[in-house]
């Protein structure tokens, strides 16, 4: 199983630090999420200075950008790595695609669908010069002159991973992407009994024969006690924020944790953010995190995932 660095602070500086410190380190590659920066140009930086590690963004929001945008900027990061880099991409919730970055809500799976399929087909067009003729529900795309055609790319198309948590969206990734990015709010029960079928249906609908499975586990790891509690602490917080809310509540259900999910979503309508993991009990944790020693990382993921998984991310900092 692969193991990748998670990158938390994707600014130019910090993510140029920690591509070099997995490249010269014991991980196979760096995934890059879409918070204060855009996860694209993280991982074009990175590539730029890296040789052997993988870069992948996990996730960039689909919906906050149209198909051209995505596949402009994918090739573009294919590019800079020399073809080592995987196109990640979410759907993010509604509230985020409205509000935040102030775009169109639509039933997300049938768009994401359209979305990737679009992806390709630019890809495609730039591949062969054959004319573009993307026409769907969702995303237009019927022009194409050599002047914004990059042409074809040396390294070819980079792999799409797509990210879900329920079972349409995980279909989808068995369907149309090479990878599956599982949540970090999943266990092992959750894989086994609701995404990996999910992602079998997907597959046997297209013909495809693997899906390349994507985990960023929690970890609670550290050198010494105080380092261990700190990292247990933020990882309650973590999965409290996650259990709260209710796109993810199906994954409480699987456990009969029910109830918990009702008092956690109270709690983040009333703001008590620093309070809610509290309500994390020792079972939960076990469910959702690993724990082990930082010189047993690799192993301690590998007995917990390796028969589900080909890849892990871990963000430790």
């Amino acid at each position: 199983m692969h193991l990748d660095l998670g990158v938390r602070d994707a600014a130019p500086d910090a993510v140029l630090a920690a591509a070099r410190h997995a490249e010269s380190g014991d991980f196979d590659g760096i995934q890059v999420p879409e918070l204060a920066h855009d996860p694209l140009i993280a991982c074009a930086l990175a590539g730029s200075v890296t040789t052997r590690i993988r870069t992948a963004t996990s996730i960039a929001v689909a919906f906050a950008r149209n198909p051209m945008t995505v596949a402009q900027a994918a090739n573009d990061a294919q590019l800079a790595s020399a073809g080592r880099f995987s196109l990640g991409l979410g759907s993010q919730v509604k509230p985020h695609i409205e509000k935040r970055f102030s775009m169109p809500w639509s039933a997300p799976a049938p768009r994401m669908r359209e979305f990737i399929a679009a992806v390709r087909a630019i890809w495609s067009s730039w591949e062969t010069g054959e004319r573009l003729q993307v026409r769907g529900e969702h995303y237009t795309h019927t022009l194409m002159t050599p002047m914004f055609s990059p042409g074809p790319n040396p390294h070819g198309s980079p792999d799409i991973w797509l990210a879900g948590v329920g079972p349409a969206m995980t279909a989808l990734a068995g369907e149309a992407a090479d990878g599956f990015i599982a949540h970090a709010f999943t266990t092992p029960e959750y894989l086994a009994e609701v995404s990996l079928p999910a992602l079998a249906d997907g597959r046997a609908r297209s013909g495809r024969k693997t899906t390349d499975v994507i985990l960023t586990p929690f970890v609670v790891t550290g050198s010494d006690e105080p380092e261990r509690a700190a990292a247990e602490k933020a990882v309650r917080s973590q999965i409290s924020f996650y259990a709260s809310t209710p796109s993810y509540r199906p994954v409480m259900e699987l456990h009969g944790w029910e109830n918990a999910a009702d008092a956690l979503h109270a709690a983040s309508r009333r703001g008590e953010w620093d309070q809610m993991g509290q309500l994390i009990t020792d079972d939960m944790m076990q469910a959702f995190a690993t724990f082990c020693a930082p010189a047993d990382l690799r192993p301690a993921l590998e007995a917990r995932f390796a028969s589900v998984a080909t890849r892990a991310c871990v963000t430790l900092v």
